[in-house]
């Protein structure tokens, strides 16, 4: 049947991903089976526009230092491209387990963490001394710990072997994203709310710095600028404190004091410099290629009506009521033409309790809004399992925020959607016909389109960064500038 449309509401059109469900070693045939009947329905009556998959390093390098086994990925992702899906490829250098709707196991390879048995500083570690392994620590970005490589070394030339065995199916268009993991659960963001340690929702986090190698690079920084005695704090509190019971986070607190600047500077610079190096990597990786890179950032709502953003804090994201935490993020994605994926799409201010001090609404319209003023494009997903019209509506409203423009173009639109996660639930009856209608209205109530030109996202062949990341910029893109204006809900409801 042929494909029905009109030109000028194409435009207004954002496509919609899944993302697949995690499979712990290989995907067995059975799985894979199932997989292709879900994936075949999700794509001949929902009309979704492709999928997003974990590419785990723990699978694919798990049996020694650059023995890449990349099989059954390929496998699969051929079945993918057979299906006229397209692919959205996380490079995820984190373990899954311990955050947040993890349900397996997949833990960095054994061989990086042999590394750690003698030498535990390798990974993220509070103020306590416990350590998290489920990524490296940025202290090692760049020390050759690891059968004599660094850790960007490590994650460099995994996206190359990527590269290089998935070549058909990137000059294919299948593949057409490069999201690269940055840090736990894929994001760039410090994993200040381990679960596994005893973190609930909404506790502050905890800084996680003091590793042996951070804290020497912050107490070098301190003595430069003539601070020798400026220390990591030691007064910000656990991972379940209010942050008024802490000395860092209470009203004028550490935080505001010139060593607390200093320190919340340094460590979300860090983290800026950390996502620029390796999204530089796989640039340079993929340059030339027709395919987008990305990053994903947190969507850390709880504490945001808190005049400290103390969870942000603690994740790495500098954000305070006169200082922006994402332009600078934003700023080092566009110097490497990349996409800024973000979360929780699908959350209202009022879904959480008055004590949580959550306001995601706005901190989706203030991070979408940094990044469109930076010039780069936006993606987002859910954060947690959406089967309603409440989320589903949230999710339209922030993927085009002032409707749909009737006459071409709308001035404000998300590049792509992935809705989290693939499961027999979806396919519940209920749940089915409305995920089929929320497909629809993301694409402006058109036929499903498979040519990306039609609705504005042509793919170009990726370019290389004409101008370096430097400090200056991060403080620049720190300035406080408002957000877009949002309309009060969507023109395109699924039950409307």
């Amino acid at each position: 049947m042929a494909a029905n449309y009109d030109e000028k509401l194409l435009l207004n059109y954002v496509p919609i991903y899944i993302m697949l469900p995690w499979c712990e070693r290989e995907c067995g045939k059975r799985i894979r089976r199932s997989l292709e009947t879900q994936l075949k329905r999700l794509k001949e009556e929902a009309g979704i526009d492709g999928v997003m998959v974990d590419v785990w390093w723990g699978i694919i390098e798990s049996k020694g230092p650059k023995q890449y086994d990349w099989t059954a990925y390929k496998t699969l992702f051929q079945l993918i491209g057979s299906l006229g899906l397209k692919i959205q490829a996380i490079m995820s250098f984190h373990q899954c387990g311990g955050n947040v709707g993890d349900v397996v196991t997949i833990p960095i390879p054994q061989w990086v963490r042999d590394v750690g048995e003698n030498d535990p500083d390798i990974f993220y570690t509070n103020r306590k001394g416990t350590r998290d392994i489920e990524y490296l620590s940025i202290g090692v970005d760049n020390l050759p710990l690891f059968a004599g490589r660094t850790a960007v070394q490590m994650y460099s030339d995994y996206m190359s072997s990527f590269k290089e065995n998935m070549l058909d199916l990137l000059e294919a268009g299948v593949i057409v994203d490069i999201e690269v993991g940055l840090g736990p659960a894929g994001e760039l963001r410090y994993p200040s709310y381990p679960q596994s340690q005893g973190w609930v929702f909404p506790g502050i986090g905890e800084f996680q710095c003091y590793d042996k190698y951070l804290t020497k690079d912050f107490k070098d920084a301190a003595a430069k600028v003539g601070h020798p005695e400026w220390d990591l704090p030691q007064d910000a509190g656990e991972y379940n404190d209010k942050p008024e019971e802490t000395g860092f986070f209470k009203r004028n607190g550490t935080y505001v004091s010139e060593e607390g600047k200093f320190f919340l500077t340094w460590y979300s610079n860090k983290l800026i410099f950390h996502g620029d190096q390796i999204i530089g990597e796989a640039n340079k990786i993929f340059a030339g290629l027709k395919v987008n890179v990305a990053a994903k950032v947190s969507g850390i709502h709880w504490l945001y009506n808190h005049h400290s953003h103390a969870a942000e804090l603690t994740a790495g994201y500098y954000n305070l009521f006169k200082r922006d935490g994402y332009r600078p993020i934003a700023r080092m994605l566009s110097k490497h033409f990349g996409i800024l994926n973000f979360t929780c799409l699908e959350m209202k201010d009022t879904d959480n309790t008055a004590e949580a001090l959550s306001a995601p609404q706005e901190l989706v319209q203030e991070v979408l809004s940094k990044a469109w003023k930076e010039g780069i494009e936006v993606a987002g997903e859910n954060a947690l399992e959406t089967y309603g019209s409440k989320g589903y509506n949230q999710i339209l409203l922030n993927a085009r925020p002032n409707g749909v423009n009737p006459n071409g173009k709308p001035k404000l639109r998300m590049y792509g959607f992935t809705y989290l996660r693939l499961s027999d639930t979806v396919f519940q009856e209920d749940n089915y016909e409305l995920f089929k209608k929320l497909v629809r209205k993301m694409h402006a109530d058109q036929d499903y389109c498979g040519d990306a030109a039609k609705y504005g996202h042509e793919i170009v062949p990726l370019k290389t960064p004409n101008s370096q990341l430097t400090v200056e910029d991060i403080v620049d893109a720190a300035q406080p500038s408002g957000a877009f204006k949002w309309d009060s809900e969507t023109d395109m409801k699924v039950d409307g």
